[in-house]
Protein backbone atom coordinates (compact mmCIF):
# COMPACT_ATOMS: atom_id res chain seq x y z
CA UNK A 1 0.00 0.00 0.00
CA UNK A 2 1.23 3.54 -0.66
CA UNK A 3 2.77 5.12 2.40
CA UNK A 4 1.39 8.33 3.88
CA UNK A 5 2.52 11.34 1.88
CA UNK A 6 3.94 14.44 3.55
CA UNK A 7 2.58 16.85 0.93
CA UNK A 8 -0.21 16.85 -1.68
CA UNK A 9 0.66 15.43 -5.09
CA UNK A 10 -0.29 17.12 -8.33
CA UNK A 11 -2.17 15.32 -11.08
CA UNK A 12 0.00 15.24 -14.22
CA UNK A 13 0.77 13.09 -17.22
CA UNK A 14 4.53 13.49 -17.73
CA UNK A 15 6.67 11.27 -19.97
CA UNK A 16 9.61 9.86 -18.03
CA UNK A 17 12.32 7.27 -18.56
CA UNK A 18 13.19 4.79 -15.83
CA UNK A 19 16.05 2.30 -15.60
CA UNK A 20 17.80 0.00 -13.17
CA UNK A 21 17.58 -3.64 -12.09
CA UNK A 22 14.28 -5.52 -12.03
CA UNK A 23 13.17 -7.91 -9.30
CA UNK A 24 14.67 -10.83 -11.25
CA UNK A 25 18.08 -9.14 -11.35
CA UNK A 26 17.98 -8.05 -14.99
CA UNK A 27 18.78 -4.53 -16.22
CA UNK A 28 15.91 -2.60 -17.79
CA UNK A 29 15.27 0.78 -19.37
CA UNK A 30 11.85 1.97 -20.56
CA UNK A 31 9.51 4.89 -21.04
CA UNK A 32 6.69 5.35 -18.53
CA UNK A 33 4.34 8.09 -17.26
CA UNK A 34 4.49 10.07 -14.03
CA UNK A 35 0.82 10.47 -13.19
CA UNK A 36 1.19 12.49 -10.03
CA UNK A 37 4.17 14.25 -8.53
CA UNK A 38 5.46 16.15 -5.53
CA UNK A 39 8.85 17.59 -4.66
CA UNK A 40 9.58 14.32 -2.82
CA UNK A 41 8.42 11.62 -5.23
CA UNK A 42 5.88 10.40 -7.75
CA UNK A 43 3.53 7.66 -8.88
CA UNK A 44 4.88 6.12 -12.07
CA UNK A 45 2.50 4.14 -14.26
CA UNK A 46 3.09 1.73 -17.14
CA UNK A 47 6.09 -0.01 -15.57
CA UNK A 48 6.66 -3.20 -17.54
CA UNK A 49 9.04 -5.01 -15.16
CA UNK A 50 8.53 -6.24 -11.62
CA UNK A 51 10.40 -4.05 -9.14
CA UNK A 52 11.20 -4.60 -5.47
CA UNK A 53 10.39 -2.23 -2.61
CA UNK A 54 13.62 -0.68 -1.38
CA UNK A 55 15.46 -0.87 -4.69
CA UNK A 56 16.94 2.31 -6.18
CA UNK A 57 16.13 3.15 -9.81
CA UNK A 58 17.04 5.99 -12.17
CA UNK A 59 14.31 8.38 -13.31
CA UNK A 60 14.61 11.02 -16.05
CA UNK A 61 12.14 13.81 -16.77
CA UNK A 62 13.08 16.08 -19.68
CA UNK A 63 16.87 16.38 -19.36
CA UNK A 64 17.00 15.97 -15.58
CA UNK A 65 17.98 12.65 -14.03
CA UNK A 66 17.68 11.53 -10.44
CA UNK A 67 17.80 8.43 -8.25
CA UNK A 68 14.67 7.24 -6.49
CA UNK A 69 13.82 4.53 -3.99
CA UNK A 70 10.87 2.26 -4.76
CA UNK A 71 8.47 2.58 -1.80
CA UNK A 72 5.52 0.56 -3.11
CA UNK A 73 4.54 -1.53 -6.13
CA UNK A 74 1.04 -2.39 -7.39
CA UNK A 75 0.11 -4.74 -10.23
CA UNK A 76 -2.72 -3.03 -12.10
CA UNK A 77 -3.63 -6.16 -14.04
CA UNK A 78 -3.61 -4.30 -17.37
CA UNK A 79 -1.32 -5.88 -19.95
CA UNK A 80 1.00 -7.02 -17.14
CA UNK A 81 2.00 -3.47 -16.24
CA UNK A 82 2.60 -2.02 -12.78
CA UNK A 83 2.27 1.22 -10.88
CA UNK A 84 5.21 2.18 -8.70
CA UNK A 85 5.57 4.75 -5.96
CA UNK A 86 9.03 6.31 -5.76
CA UNK A 87 10.72 8.71 -3.37
CA UNK A 88 13.75 10.81 -4.23
CA UNK A 89 16.98 9.64 -2.65
CA UNK A 90 18.32 12.20 -0.15
CA UNK A 91 20.18 15.14 -1.73
CA UNK A 92 18.87 14.31 -5.23
CA UNK A 93 17.44 17.12 -7.38
CA UNK A 94 13.73 16.92 -8.15
CA UNK A 95 13.56 16.25 -11.94
CA UNK A 96 10.01 17.60 -12.40
CA UNK A 97 10.35 20.75 -10.29
CA UNK A 98 9.45 22.97 -13.26
CA UNK A 99 6.00 21.37 -13.30
CA UNK A 100 5.25 22.10 -9.63
CA UNK A 101 3.22 25.36 -9.50
CA UNK A 102 3.09 27.38 -6.29
CA UNK A 103 -0.71 27.49 -6.24
CA UNK A 104 -1.13 23.73 -6.30
CA UNK A 105 -3.05 23.73 -9.57
CA UNK A 106 -3.33 20.68 -11.77
CA UNK A 107 -0.59 20.51 -14.39
CA UNK A 108 -0.93 19.22 -17.92
CA UNK A 109 1.90 19.06 -20.41
CA UNK A 110 0.90 20.51 -23.77
CA UNK A 111 2.69 20.55 -27.09
CA UNK A 112 3.72 24.17 -26.49
CA UNK A 113 5.82 23.07 -23.51
CA UNK A 114 7.87 20.63 -25.53
CA UNK A 115 11.36 21.47 -26.68
CA UNK A 116 12.67 21.92 -30.16
CA UNK A 117 14.12 18.42 -30.59
CA UNK A 118 11.86 15.49 -29.72
CA UNK A 119 13.17 11.98 -29.34
CA UNK A 120 11.48 9.24 -31.33
CA UNK A 121 11.41 5.67 -30.12
CA UNK A 122 12.47 4.13 -33.41
CA UNK A 123 15.36 1.94 -34.51
CA UNK A 124 18.09 3.78 -36.43
CA UNK A 125 21.18 1.80 -37.52
CA UNK A 126 24.41 3.53 -36.48
CA UNK A 127 28.10 2.81 -36.69
CA UNK A 128 30.01 4.09 -33.67
CA UNK A 129 33.77 4.38 -33.62
CA UNK A 130 35.67 5.21 -30.45
CA UNK A 131 38.46 7.56 -31.55
CA UNK A 132 40.92 5.67 -29.33
CA UNK A 133 40.34 2.39 -31.19
CA UNK A 134 39.68 1.68 -34.84
CA UNK A 135 37.11 -1.13 -34.67
CA UNK A 136 33.56 0.11 -35.40
CA UNK A 137 30.56 -0.85 -33.28
CA UNK A 138 27.34 -1.42 -35.23
CA UNK A 139 24.22 -0.75 -33.16
CA UNK A 140 20.61 0.39 -33.42
CA UNK A 141 19.73 3.55 -31.52
CA UNK A 142 16.53 3.10 -29.52
CA UNK A 143 15.73 6.82 -29.12
CA UNK A 144 16.80 9.43 -31.67
CA UNK A 145 16.44 13.20 -32.11
CA UNK A 146 18.18 15.86 -34.13
CA UNK A 147 20.65 16.44 -31.32
CA UNK A 148 21.43 12.94 -30.08
CA UNK A 149 20.32 9.40 -29.36
CA UNK A 150 20.25 6.61 -26.79
CA UNK A 151 22.03 3.33 -27.48
CA UNK A 152 21.30 0.25 -25.40
CA UNK A 153 24.35 -1.76 -24.32
CA UNK A 154 25.19 -4.21 -21.56
CA UNK A 155 28.69 -2.67 -21.46
CA UNK A 156 28.18 1.08 -22.00
CA UNK A 157 31.09 3.41 -22.65
CA UNK A 158 32.21 5.89 -19.99
CA UNK A 159 30.91 9.48 -19.91
CA UNK A 160 33.13 11.80 -21.96
CA UNK A 161 34.13 9.21 -24.58
CA UNK A 162 34.48 10.90 -27.98
CA UNK A 163 32.95 9.03 -30.90
CA UNK A 164 32.60 9.23 -34.64
CA UNK A 165 29.06 8.36 -35.72
CA UNK A 166 28.08 7.20 -39.21
CA UNK A 167 24.51 6.72 -40.43
CA UNK A 168 22.34 7.20 -43.50
CA UNK A 169 19.83 10.01 -43.88
CA UNK A 170 17.80 8.89 -46.87
CA UNK A 171 20.50 8.40 -49.53
CA UNK A 172 23.10 10.60 -47.80
CA UNK A 173 25.92 9.10 -45.73
CA UNK A 174 26.34 11.23 -42.59
CA UNK A 175 29.60 11.44 -40.61
CA UNK A 176 29.53 13.40 -37.33
CA UNK A 177 31.47 13.58 -34.09
CA UNK A 178 29.68 12.84 -30.82
CA UNK A 179 30.32 12.42 -27.11
CA UNK A 180 28.92 10.12 -24.44
CA UNK A 181 26.84 12.27 -22.06
CA UNK A 182 25.22 9.61 -19.86
CA UNK A 183 26.15 6.09 -18.80
CA UNK A 184 23.57 3.74 -17.27
CA UNK A 185 25.49 0.60 -16.16
CA UNK A 186 24.11 -2.52 -17.78
CA UNK A 187 21.62 -0.46 -19.80
CA UNK A 188 23.22 1.94 -22.28
CA UNK A 189 24.52 5.37 -23.23
CA UNK A 190 23.07 8.78 -24.02
CA UNK A 191 24.96 10.32 -26.95
CA UNK A 192 25.08 13.96 -28.06
CA UNK A 193 25.87 14.84 -31.69
CA UNK A 194 28.48 17.55 -31.07
CA UNK A 195 29.84 17.87 -34.60
CA UNK A 196 26.52 18.31 -36.40
CA UNK A 197 25.72 21.68 -37.97
CA UNK A 198 22.35 23.27 -37.03
CA UNK A 199 20.93 22.85 -40.51
CA UNK A 200 21.77 19.13 -40.48
CA UNK A 201 20.17 18.75 -37.03
CA UNK A 202 17.02 20.35 -38.43
CA UNK A 203 17.06 18.01 -41.43
CA UNK A 204 17.47 14.96 -39.22
CA UNK A 205 14.65 16.09 -36.93
CA UNK A 206 12.36 16.74 -39.90
CA UNK A 207 13.15 13.26 -41.22
CA UNK A 208 12.40 11.65 -37.83
CA UNK A 209 9.16 13.62 -37.41
CA UNK A 210 8.05 12.45 -40.85
CA UNK A 211 8.66 8.73 -40.31
CA UNK A 212 7.35 8.75 -36.71
CA UNK A 213 4.73 11.52 -36.46
CA UNK A 214 3.25 10.35 -33.13
CA UNK A 215 4.77 13.10 -30.99
CA UNK A 216 2.85 11.91 -27.95
CA UNK A 217 5.25 8.97 -27.53
CA UNK A 218 8.38 11.06 -28.00
CA UNK A 219 10.59 12.15 -25.14
CA UNK A 220 11.65 15.80 -24.98
CA UNK A 221 15.38 16.22 -25.41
Amino acid sequence: MPEQQSEPRLTVDLPVRIWGMSADGRPFSQHARAQNISSEGALIAGVERELKVGDVIGVQCDDRKTRCTVIWVMNTGTVKKNEVGVKLVADQECPWRNYLPLDGATVRVSASNRRRFHRHKISLPLELRDERVNAPIRVNASDVSGSGCYVESMQPLPVGTVLRVDFWLDAEHIHVSAVIRTCDPGVGNGIEFTGMKPELKDRLQTYLDAIDPQMGVSKPE
